[in-house]
C-alpha cells in the first residue's frame, strides 16, 4: 500500500511516550486520528519528548495503512509538571539535577572522605570513582542500545553494579540519560540496593567488616 500524506499541519498532545524505547502516541488536537511518534520523526530536539508534550506534525499512513508522526517539532519550552525540569539559555535547554546530582556528590564525597580517613579500607578510595564511572558507562551502553534494538544489558547487572559503590553514577545516568528513571519496578530494586550499598558501608566501617573485606581481597591481588 502506498504511504498517504495530509499536507495540512497538525498540532496534538503526546497521549503516550516510552522513552527507553523512543516512541510513543500523539492525539491530534479538535479529535483527529492518533498517531504513532519516533524519535526520530523530531527535526530539531532541545530535549527528549514526554508525555504530555504538545507537537506539531505533519500527518502520513506508512506502507501498512497506519497513522504516524512525521517531520515533528516540540511546541512547549517547558517541561509538563512531573517530569523533569528544564532550564533555558543560549545554548538550548539543560536539565536541571537538582537533589540527584548533589545526593550523589554527597555519596561520593563521603565516602572518599571516609576512605582517606580510614575510617573505610583506603581501598575503597580507588573502588568508588572506577565502580561510579563502569556503571555510568554501562547506563549509556544499555541506553543506545535500547534505541538501535541491540542486545540488551540484564537488569540484574545495573543492580549488582549499584550495590556494589555504583548508585551514584547510575542515579546521574538514570536522569541524564532518561533511561529506567519511569519504570517503577526497576527503580523500586535500585533503592533497595542504594540502602543495601549504605548498609555494607556501614558494615565495612567496623573491624570485622573490614577482616573480612581484606580476607576476600588478599587472595585475589596475590594470584594477579
Amino acid at each position: 500500500m502506498k504511504a498517504q500524506t495530509n499536507t495540512q499541519r497538525q498540532q496534538g498532545t503526546l497521549e503516550q511516550w516510552n522513552d527507553d524505547k523512543g516512541f510513543g502516541f500523539v492525539i491530534a488536537e479538535g479529535g483527529g486520528p492518533k498517531a504513532f511518534v519516533h524519535i526520530k520523526a523530531f527535526e530539531t530536539r532541545p530535549r527528549r519528548p514526554v508525555m504530555g508534550d504538545r507537537i506539531s506534525y505533519n500527518l502520513e499512513r506508512d506502507a501498512q495503512g497506519r497513522w504516524q508522526a512525521t517531520h515533528v517539532l516540540l511546541m512547549d519550552k517547558t517541561v509538563r509538571a512531573g517530569s523533569t525540569k528544564v532550564i533555558h539559555n543560549k545554548h538550548g535547554a539543560l536539565p536541571v539535577w537538582g537533589w540527584p546530582l548533589g545526593l550523589a556528590m554527597v555519596a561520593l564525597l563521603t565516602g572518599l572522605g571516609l576512605a582517606a580517613f580510614k575510617v573505610l579500607p583506603s581501598l575503597l578510595g580507588l573502588w568508588l570513582p572506577v565502580i561510579n564511572v563502569i556503571t555510568f558507562v554501562v547506563y549509556a551502553m544499555d541506553k543506545s542500545a535500547a534505541k538501535q534494538g541491540a542486545w540488551r544489558t540484564k537488569e540484574n547487572t545495573l543492580h549488582i553494579l549499584s550495590l556494589l559503590g555504583g548508585w551514584p553514577a547510575a542515579l546521574l545516568a538514570q536522569r541524564r540519560l532518561r533511561h529506567k528513571s519511569s519504570k517503577s519496578s526497576f527503580q523500586a530494586v535500585f533503592w533497595l540496593t542504594v540502602v543495601g550499598n549504605v548498609l555494607l558501608m556501614g558494615w565495612l566501617t567496623q573491624s570485622n567488616g573490614q577482616e573480612a573485606l581484606q580476607s576476600i581481597l588478599m587472595p585475589l591481588l596475590r594470584n594477579l
